[in-house]
């Protein structure tokens, strides 16, 4: 993956005639269980950007003393789910005895490979109080090559994902390599997600990628001319340099990689092929998946 190239110091103009935006995507809102998500991926009109093939923004959801999220056991295959908070907790369990709470900042990677499942609920303590949930889920594919990996969790805190500061906006490289720094977040293949804060005004030019697409989870960007609304998801033109500029304070986040091809989706399973993703409806539903340790009672029923 190219690094950007630019002149220090001053935000860099287009090289090359490019549009810039090539789709916009407004996601819906959709009930999970308590609270809502606004789903970018996977859309009718975008199915994928680089590897990457779910994106959810989840909240800001506000909950009273006594409630919380509980989500239930259920199962993934083939993919692997990349969990970021900006506000709030989520206490992580899954089938192979990880129990993780997971923290704003913190980069939280299950790889589900031959098959996973894990459930997401709050501490107790948690739940004691009132309290805020806000943040990002994204799931990529893996290459058909790891596709059948074994199950794996990967935690990272907050203090190891690398930071830098390009033109006074700050940038947190979560996946991949960008601005001359690399992640050490575990990937699969060329793959990319970083965030950014812009001041109203600020501009940052984008780190190129075979695939990529920015996503404004607060604030506004402009982009050639083009606004792009909070809560949006711009699919952005391939190997040409992009200048984003806020329209307000805005925090961004950019995704994108290597295109891994087709995949079949149903529910929590995605597959290079449609017969796994068969085998795998049948296996949950007969409950040959492994139970989560200390979260055996539950499950989610596998939807008809």
């Amino acid at each position: 993956m190219s690094d950007l190239i630019k002149d220090e110091g001053e935000c860099a103009e287009q090289s090359q005639p490019c549009s810039g935006v090539e789709l916009i995507v407004s996601p819906k809102d959709k009930d999970i269980g308590g609270f809502y998500v606004r789903r970018c991926l996977p859309v009718a009109k975008l199915r994928s950007v680089g590897p990457w093939i779910f994106f959810d923004h989840m909240g800001p959801a506000e909950f009273n003393a006594g409630q919380g999220i509980d989500v239930r056991p259920h199962p993934h295959i083939n993919l692997a789910t990349v969990t970021y908070l900006f506000e709030g907790e989520i206490l992580h369990r899954d089938s192979l005895g990880s129990l993780q709470a997971i923290k704003p900042g913190d980069i939280n990677l299950m790889v589900a490979g031959a098959g996973i499942v894990h459930s997401e609920r709050e501490r107790p303590e948690v739940r004691e109080t009132a309290h805020r949930l806000h943040g990002l889920q994204l799931w990529h594919a893996l290459p058909e090559a790891f596709e059948e990996t074994p199950p794996a969790f990967y935690h990272y805190g907050v203090e190891a994902i690398p930071s830098v500061t390009i033109d006074e906006v700050p940038v947190r490289v979560m996946m991949g390599r960008a601005y001359g720094v690399v992640s050490p977040v575990k990937t699969f293949c060329d793959t990319l997600y970083l965030e950014a804060f812009l001041k109203a005004g600020q501009c940052l030019t984008l780190p190129l990628a075979p695939e990529r697409a920015v996503y404004v989870a607060k604030g506004g960007l402009i982009i050639n001319g083009k606004d792009v609304p909070q809560c949006s998801l711009a699919l952005l033109t391939p190997d040409c340099q992009i200048k984003v500029t806020a329209s307000s304070e805005t925090r961004l986040a950019l995704i994108g990689g290597e295109p891994l091809g087709e995949r079949f989706m149903f529910w929590n399973f995605a597959s290079s092929r449609k017969e796994r993703i068969e085998q795998a409806m049948a296996d949950w539903k007969a409950q040959r998946f492994a139970k989560v340790p200390g979260d055996e009672q539950e499950f989610i029923p596998l939807p008809e």
